[in-house]
């Protein structure tokens, strides 16, 4: 959990476990603060209701971040939402979060692969991306464990980046986040996000 707390506000606020939100509720800035009024939104896969605050099935609640920060007002009850078959990306910034079979915690890398291949055909297909103004960061929230140095995979998908991109540089949740406001034009960059790598230039985003 403290990744998702990381990537969206610039730290991890000093949390180490995966509590629900009644164990750290958040009153700090970030990305859903930044962005009110829907023009943030988050789309969870098998949540079972609105910014739901307890883990239920394969749903996890430390995969949802909004559901941590309570200075919101009432955005997380209205735009923290069951992902759908058709994802609604019409916010300026959305947060995706497959379940936990899809994600690969609980479930096979081939579940992953098969949710991927169904769900990135629709986000690309989107009026959205089409538009040419979107970016998809397709990223984990940590490695297997065995190594020590949460190596992860991050993908930057959008139609000014040229296949094939890769970086050498590190990067990392700090370094998207940065590049998520500077491509927003949002401020305050929050927490390590103002220090962190720079992604867009070497992603030409």
């Amino acid at each position: 959990m403290p990744n998702y707390i990381a990537m969206t506000s610039g730290s991890t606020q000093g949390i180490a476990d995966d509590n629900p939100p009644a164990d750290h509720s958040l009153d700090v800035p970030s990305i859903f603060s930044l962005l009110p009024g829907g023009a943030s939104r988050s789309l969870q896969e098998s949540m079972p209701s609105n910014c739901a605050q307890a883990d239920s099935g394969e749903y996890a609640v430390h995969h949802n971040p909004q559901a941590y920060y309570v200075n919101l007002g009432g955005d997380c009850d209205r735009y923290n939402v069951p992902l759908n078959d058709g994802p609604d990306l019409s916010a300026r910034f959305t947060f995706v979060t497959p379940n936990l079979i899809h994600d690969m915690h609980d479930g096979t890398v081939s579940d992953g692969d098969t949710w991927l291949s169904t769900f990135m055909p629709k986000v690309l297909s989107s009026a959205e991306y089409a538009a040419g103004r979107t970016a998809v960061f397709l990223t984990w929230d940590e490695d297997d464990d065995l190594l020590g140095d949460n190596h992860i995979p991050t993908l930057a998908i959008a139609p000014s980046v040229a296949p094939g991109s890769t970086v050498a540089a590190r990067l990392d949740h700090y370094a998207m986040l940065r590049a998520t406001q500077e491509m927003l034009s949002v401020t305050p960059l929050l927490g390590s996000a103002a220090t962190a790598a720079d992604m867009r230039t070497p992603f030409n985003l």
